[in-house]
């Protein structure tokens, strides 16, 4: 092995093969056999939308593959070495297998299409031998010997072989377009807008005919065996593309001025009839098909080498046999030889119609896949996403929703089929890989993180109209209790976000944030449990106080400013507990943050079925956000058989004015709260408050009461240690002004 050999990759190609293999599978079979149908079932106009739709579709894979392409050192497997090392190994498997089965079925429709060029010798050797000729007789030995020819001789030889047939389809088609039109032809039957009576559905032909604008990423398949793919893939693949929509436009527009709807909708080789020498269309279409097979016979086997490679075949034995390769150019010979026995399968069907409505399929699936990875990159905006050539999102975004579109339009039962294909292959390949990771949560990770970096900031500049909300809980006392935690789950399930913060005491060095970290993972585990919709994360510093502090500082989560402070304590803590408690709500209060303060016990919410609120004349301004608290907890599933009672208590003379808002209160703002539900009492110095409570809510799952600073001043940490006959209790204070509409 010489210097230059070894800093060689593959045979290392330049740009001209990557184009020849592109272009000469774009000009193949569909061109010579199924265009002069399109143009007869469809029409001039109709044929020309098929091919702009098609490029809808190739146009946005070309410039994804092209932009993936530069990002990073392309190796061998083409379109699923790219796709995998974006996607990941479990995905990229899954869309590797699907590409690598269009690629090999491609290599029996080449070789089906190429038995065509002979039919018409078909009468002449009939009549020579008096019986009948399948065309399957030309096409099997014709697979059968260029499989030959690449096991022994390698891609080179293949490569080589693409110069002479592209010099003969290029001879062909000047041929076609310098011919005039057929016999008789009458210009004015041209069916420009429409082709024949009782013509196939526009989708059938469209389906029959898209094969012909797949060959682009032919070329792609050559990426181990270039010197430089990062150059070459995006200039061949963009280049073959462009001229092959400029010849198959001129082909329809040349074909249609040329001969009679009903011949070419019925002759599959009508442009021998319009070419200056008739014989070289069939000998074209040989040529083209040959050279079509030959680029997938290449490139396919290097697909499922490389699949292999990865270890995305759930069986080591057959990794290994399918990955090993040949000489120092790595060949996959054992691969081609698997690849020919599935061509071999499907030229026994011997329809160019339906093998092209099945490559069609798992072309889509590939395609649509592609452009969804650039898409996806471009949202993501990961730093390490540093293509030199760059496309658009939206022309990724287009190119996806356009496959998935198509593929539905053209066939609802392939369709279906191919996606609950890949599903299935995803699931197995991610389980005999262990199911250790999830390609699907890595790809959105970005997604997501983009995501929320732009609504957060949009958030934070739009202020919102309805109150909802936006509550932090910092405590030490985390794992001998769960209440805490849950209750903030609950209220910010579905109407709110939670900030769930565990407090280590102590200073930021080493030690502390090694604690911090696995102390997280713990709390991680714990919410993911529970399918917590909350953040939870930890908080270091040198007291309570300062902790509380920082916190209150802390920007939202959400996007929007944390408005409520959750403090909680046990009924067994010790005093020291609520007298930090009461500190705290007085440093919220600066904040001008609404408090809350949970008093939980040992029966931890009960049934969850009892939620009582009870307003008195000190609550004109705490009112609505407890009932509206007391409603958020119902949107919890552990809630949903809840029922709120809302007591009132207010002097006798201001009963039935009070009764009467209330009533309205509930009625405006459509709350859970019947008219059973709420009770008002009037009270004077003889009615014992506190005992009038304790009796109303004795069997109350949760209990609601307000509070304010100058309450909780005079009657100090005490004040939340009443009603100790109750079970859990929320104390609340507004300092927001909160409607309820």
């Amino acid at each position: 092995m010489t210097a230059s050999d070894e800093g060689r990759q593959g045979y290392g190609f330049g740009t001209a093969p990557v184009f020849l293999a592109s272009i000469s599978t774009i000009l193949g079979a569909v061109m010579f056999l199924r265009f002069g149908y399109a143009v007869g079932h469809a029409g001039i106009v109709g044929a020309i939308v098929i091919v702009i739709v098609g490029h809808m579709v190739t146009i946005p894979t070309a410039l994804a593959i092209a932009e993936i392409a530069t990002n990073r050192r392309v190796e061998g497997g083409g379109e699923y070495f790219i796709i995998s090392r974006s996607f990941g190994t479990t995905i990229g498997g899954a869309i590797g297998i699907s590409l690598y089965l269009s690629q090999a079925i491609s290599v029996a429709f080449y070789m089906i299409a190429f038995g065509e060029a002979f039919s018409p010798l078909v009468p002449t050797i009939e009549a020579q031998f008096g019986t009948g000729f399948d065309l399957r007789f030309i096409s099997m030995p014709g697979l059968l010997a260029l499989t030959g020819l690449v096991v022994l001789r390698g891609a080179d030889l293949g490569v080589r072989a693409l110069y002479v047939v592209a010099s003969i389809l290029a001879v062909s088609l000047v041929l076609f377009f310098a011919g005039g039109p057929t016999d008789g032809f009458d210009p004015s039957a041209v069916g420009v807008f429409s082709g024949i009576a009782e013509a196939d559905p526009f989708m059938l032909v469209f389906a029959i005919c898209f094969p012909a604008f797949t060959g682009m990423t032919a070329g792609v398949g050559l990426s181990g065996d270039l010197a430089n793919p990062r150059r070459s893939i995006p200039l061949g693949i963009m280049s073959a593309t462009v001229a092959g929509m400029i010849v198959y436009i001129a082909l329809i527009v040349k074909l249609g001025l040329s001969a009679p709807t009903e011949a070419l909708a019925t002759d599959q080789l009508i442009m021998g009839q319009i070419a200056v020498w008739g014989p070289i269309i069939p000998i074209g279409l040989a040529m083209a098909t040959l050279s079509s097979a030959i680029g997938s016979i290449v490139v396919a086997p290097r697909t499922l080498q490389a699949l292999a490679g990865d270890r995305v075949v759930p069986a080591e034995g057959v990794n290994r046999f399918l990955s090993a390769g040949v000489g120092l150019a790595n060949d996959p010979r054992n691969a081609t030889l698997v690849t020919a026995a599935l061509a071999v399968v499907f030229v026994f069907l011997g329809s160019v119609d339906l093998v092209a409505r099945v490559v069609s399929m798992f072309f889509m699936v590939t395609y649509g896949a592609l452009c969804a990875i650039s898409f996806l990159e471009h949202f993501a905006a990961r730093p390490s996403y540093r293509p030199s050539f760059r496309s658009k999102w939206w022309i990724s975004l287009f190119g996806a929703v356009a496959c998935l579109v198509l593929m539905l339009q053209m066939d609802l039962l392939f369709a279906v089929a191919a996606m609950v294909f890949m599903v299935a292959l995803y699931l197995v390949i991610r389980r005999s890989r262990g199911g250790a990771t999830d390609d699907l949560a890595e790809i959105f990770h970005g997604v997501m993180t983009q995501a929320t970096r732009w609504m957060q900031i949009r958030l934070q500049k739009t202020k919102p109209s309805d109150w909802r909300p936006s509550v932090i809980l910092i405590t030490s006392r985390t794992f001998d209790r769960h209440a805490p935690m849950e209750f903030l789950e609950w209220l910010c399930h579905r109407f709110g976000f939670g900030t769930y913060l565990h407090y280590i005491r102590g200073l930021l060095d080493a030690s502390t944030v090694e604690e911090s970290r696995s102390i997280q993972e713990q709390l991680l585990t714990s919410s993911s449990e529970r399918a917590g919709a909350i953040f939870v994360d930890t908080m270091i510093s040198p007291s309570m106080e300062s902790a509380l502090a920082q916190s209150l500082q802390m920007p939202g989560i959400s996007g929007m400013d944390n408005n409520t402070v959750l403090f909680e304590f046990s009924v067994h803590d010790e005093p020291a507990v609520v007298d930090e408690i009461l500190a705290g709500t007085k440093l919220a209060n600066v904040a001008g943050m609404n408090r809350l303060v949970l008093r939980h016990t040992d029966h931890f919410f009960g049934n969850r079925r009892s939620i009582h609120v009870w307003l008195t004349w000190h609550d004109h301004g705490n009112a609505n956000l407890m009932i509206l608290l007391a409603y958020i907890l119902l949107g919890h599933p552990d809630w949903r058989d809840a029922e709120i009672t809302l007591y009132a208590a207010y002097p006798k003379g201001e009963v039935k004015e009070r009764t009467a808002q209330l009533r309205e209160m509930i009625r405006d703002g459509r709350l859970l709260i019947t008219d059973k539900n709420l009770q008002v009492f009037g009270t004077d110095d003889r009615i014992d408050f506190s005992r009038l409570v304790e009796v109303k809510s004795a069997s109350a799952d949760l209990v609601i009461r307000g509070f304010t600073g100058a309450r909780v001043q005079q009657k100090g940490p005490d004040f939340f240690r009443k009603h100790a006959g109750l079970r859990d209790m929320l104390f609340v204070s507004a300092e927001e002004k909160i409607f309820i509409e």
